[in-house]
């Protein structure tokens, strides 16, 4: 294939080659060439005319069951603590596996068509009351909409207390049968190589509140001797340092690093309350974050900073977070928030839109170890994005490049994996968008009748 008439190219590198024109050869899944290419006898083209053409984004921190949790009402103007009590908390029994299905559906779909081609989903719910494998199910709906799909293998050994006596009881498991489940999903799935279309990660959920502190080191181990990396969430807001200070006399970031929860292997979601010691322990030790704006922001949270560890040479992708704590799950949204945060933070002059979408493809990949994704280069895998420049939003744009970060709508025309098509002109393939929006309606309605049920005194 070659994608011809590029006028407008971002490679999401930074430096001298930040920016591209002409065309891109694509054989055997990965970019041959790149320049003024005319096309061969017998090669299909894309024309990229009207078209922001960037590398596919990479979303580094997701809870696709959550998709159909948004707009809960009573979570709507909560902060963190209480949103995760009567949200997620409340609320993950009532998934059967058509629901959680549709959740991972919809919430892929919002994805791709936001310009992501990889994803990797922090899935923390495993519990005998469901009668299907959460993590088999979103590995099928990954590979179904064609996606590179990084699930992080979650789970607790200790419930969160909370003050609220409905609020079911946490889904625990013991140290063991959480390492066993994880290990069984990594022989299904987990594929170390730089191409990988999928892989599985070790992803325990909060370690502050979820598990014993002499089960981190055990844990940690487990990874790396599996090969596999770890992720997990951390300072998302002041709660975290407090409660980590008083049960254990650090601040999360040195606390853990006593465990041996430091490295390049390791990404961390949110990183909201950091003191600047811990960013330099980050960019240090090479430790990523996740940075989830557009979360952090609704849930009252606070701003990451992601910009102090960016300049000091630090790892940082982009998240979008579960849709129940940020309704637009949309990549595009997350870096327009990026963009415009950090602006009004620290000056116009702080951040530019290129180096957003570096966070949001060359960063992400270099969170997720995928060093053959992220950027636009010979060699590099043809994971590819063609931002449909048409709408009213765009027009009057003096550089259209950079429309799919400073815009707020990151609308995909035509996206690719490895070369294939996984959206063409604006439908994702093999998706019927209709039945979904009426499987959403249904199962959202559903939802909330047994939910209302249960909340109904007796």
């Amino acid at each position: 294939m070659l994608i011809a008439n590029i006028r407008h190219g971002l490679t999401g590198r930074l430096g001298t080659d930040e920016r591209f024109e002409g065309a891109i050869r694509i054989e055997n899944g990965r970019i041959a060439e790149m320049g003024a290419l005319r096309p061969r006898p017998g090669e299909e083209v894309l024309d990229a005319t009207g078209c922001t053409v960037i590398p596919g984004l990479v979303n580094t921190h997701h809870h696709l069951f959550q998709s159909v949790l948004k707009a809960v009402p009573k979570g709507m103007n909560m902060p963190l603590d209480p949103w995760l009590m009567h949200v997620p908390y409340a609320l993950w029994p009532l998934l059967d596996e058509e629901t959680f299905r549709v959740a991972a559906r919809i919430g892929l779909t919002e994805l791709v068509l936001s310009g992501a081609t990889t994803v990797a989903d922090h899935h923390y719910v495993y519990s005998p009351r469901y009668d299907y494998d959460p993590s088999e199910v979103l590995f099928e709906e990954a590979a179904r909409m064609g996606v590179r799909f990084v699930l992080g293998r979650g789970g607790m050994t200790r419930g969160r207390a909370f003050d609220d006596p409905a609020i079911p009881p946490a889904p625990c498991e013991t140290l063991g049968q959480m390492l066993a489940g994880i290990e069984a999903t990594a022989a299904r799935w987990h594929d170390p190589s730089d191409l990988a279309m999928t892989r599985v990660a070790v992803a325990p959920t909060t370690p502050n509140f979820n598990l014993a502190p002499e089960e981190l080191s055990e844990i940690a181990r487990f990874a790396r001797d599996g090969g596999m990396r770890l992720h997990c969430h951390l300072s998302e807001n002041r709660n975290y340092a407090d409660f980590t200070l008083a049960k254990y006399g650090k601040r999360p970031v040195p606390w853990l690093a006593e465990h041996d929860w430091l490295g390049e292997d390791v990404w961390f979601a949110h990183l909201v309350d950091l003191e600047p010691f811990e960013i330099e322990m980050l960019a240090e030790t090479g430790a990523g974050m996740a940075h989830c704006p557009n979360a952090n922001a609704r849930l009252g949270s606070g701003i990451a900073p992601a910009l102090a560890l960016h300049r000091l040479g630090g790892r940082v992708s982009m998240g979008v977070d579960g849709a129940a704590a940020n309704e637009a799950a949309d990549m595009g949204i997350a870096m327009f928030s990026a963009f415009t945060l950090h602006r009004a933070l620290h000056g116009a002059e702080a951040l530019r839109a290129e180096e957003v979408l570096h966070w949001a493809s060359a960063g992400g990949a270099a969170v997720l170890g995928l060093p053959k994704c992220g950027t636009l280069a010979p060699g590099m895998a043809a994971d590819i994005a063609l931002i449909d420049l048409s709408a009213p939003r765009n027009m009057g744009l003096h550089d259209p490049a950079l429309a799919p970060v400073i815009t707020g709508g990151c609308v995909v025309k035509h996206s690719l994996v490895g070369g294939r098509l996984i959206v063409r002109d604006g439908q994702p393939a093999g998706l019927d968008l209709g039945r979904l929006a009426e499987d959403a309606t249904r199962l959202t309605q559903s939802l909330m009748h047994r939910a209302a049920q249960i909340a109904e005194p007796a």
